[in-house]
């Protein structure tokens, strides 16, 4: 009889002690009906051929990941992984992960990798964008799209404004559509941070202004909320980042400037005066930024989350609607040169990941 005090410790740490699933060091899964079970509880019914089929699509993904992005060579795995053909069950690899065998070691110690790849592939392909991906698009970066205007052949782009008379034309540097993230690319990312979900990537899609000044990229925010391009109640204040300039500096000379009608003054003059006061400031607490571990702290950008309410029409059905989030990022032309002059910085930004990556796939210890 099972000792009443008998608890498996991963499980119990993963629902009421704040660990990740990805961290557990073994499953609890001793036999193909336990396995079975589980998965069903999961989400996959394994009598189903469908969803058999596409539990073994996320395999083939996770072994995609190890060697063609994570730098394991094929020959590292153990041979029983490598194929299809060689497993013949895919209940087998939790049953595996749970072995206690010290001459299964190996194997525990693949399938366990193989099992939190699989598990993070489901969730970044498991969401409202692997369904809506061109929905999503069109309704969050068409309205962006329409307000940029480039003028003629000369290289020159401007936000163009529809609805409010008489506002300030201003003027970009650039303007881009931020490369889509591939489901690779979130894996990666989740793995390397414990303390991100599948549900927390947030800028799957966006868009990056790039102004010639710091006067400039706040003029692009007036622009973008006055024209209701974005709905600022919508914005994640936790993942908002500003390390350009304070927000409440900013207004004070902004109201100054007022107050001395100086409205003529030039961007240059006004770019030395924002500099000046900057400098003179014995703080800057205000200026703030999403701790990224992996990323330079010199990168210099105002980023916010926005949400976009995406409506879907089914023919023959009612309309849903969904919140979805897409990143926002302004920044000079200085730090946009910055950026573009490092291209080593940033592959050495994703090698930071994937290694940290590799090491959550195989941690040296766990609790037990």
């Amino acid at each position: 009889m099972k000792s009443r005090f008998d608890f498996d410790p991963a499980s119990l740490h993963s629902v009421a002690g704040g660990r990740s699933a990805i961290d557990i060091p073994k499953l609890n899964i001793h036999s193909l009906a336990e396995a079975e079970s589980f998965l069903r509880s999961y989400g996959y019914d394994y009598s189903k051929e469908s969803d058999v089929e596409r539990l073994w699509y996320f395999y083939r993904r996770a072994l995609v990941l190890l060697t063609g992005k994570l730098g394991f060579t094929f020959e590292e795995i153990p041979e029983i992984f490598r194929d299809r053909k060689n497993l013949n069950d895919l209940r087998y690899l939790l049953v595996f992960a749970s072995s206690r065998e010290p001459k299964e070691a190996e194997y525990q110690r693949w399938s366990c990798a193989l099992v939190r790849c699989i598990h993070v592939f489901v969730h970044a392909e498991t969401d409202l964008f692997s369904f809506f991906a061109q929905e999503i698009q069109q309704q969050i970066l068409a309205p962006l799209q329409n307000v940029v205007v480039n003028k003629g052949n000369e290289g020159r782009y401007f936000l163009k404004s529809y609805h409010k008379e008489g506002h300030p034309l201003v003027e970009l540097n650039g303007f881009e559509l931020k490369p889509f993230k591939t489901s690779s690319s979130t894996v990666i990312k989740l793995l390397a941070k414990p303390d991100a979900l599948a549900m927390k990537i947030f800028d799957k899609l966006g868009v990056r202004f790039i102004t010639h000044s710091v006067f400039d990229s706040f003029q692009v925010i007036r622009f973008l909320v006055e024209e209701n391009i974005i709905s600022f109640p919508h914005i994640m204040p936790d993942q908002s980042s500003n390390n350009i300039y304070p927000v409440k500096l900013f207004l004070e000379v902004c109201e100054e400037l007022i107050s001395q009608e100086q409205e003529d003054i030039s961007i240059e003059a006004l770019e030395e005066l924002f500099a000046e006061r900057l400098q003179k400031k014995t703080s800057q607490d205000e200026l703030f930024r999403k701790e990224n571990k992996f990323s330079g702290s010199d990168y210099k950008f105002i980023k916010f989350i926005a949400r976009k309410l995406i409506t879907i029409k089914q023919e023959g059905r009612p309309d849903f609607s969904f919140f979805y989030p897409y990143e926002v990022q302004i920044l000079d032309q200085k730090a946009y040169a910055a950026v573009q002059s490092g291209p080593s910085e940033h592959e050495a930004y994703k090698e930071r990941q994937r290694v940290a990556a590799r090491e959550r796939l195989f941690p040296t210890q766990g609790f037990e």
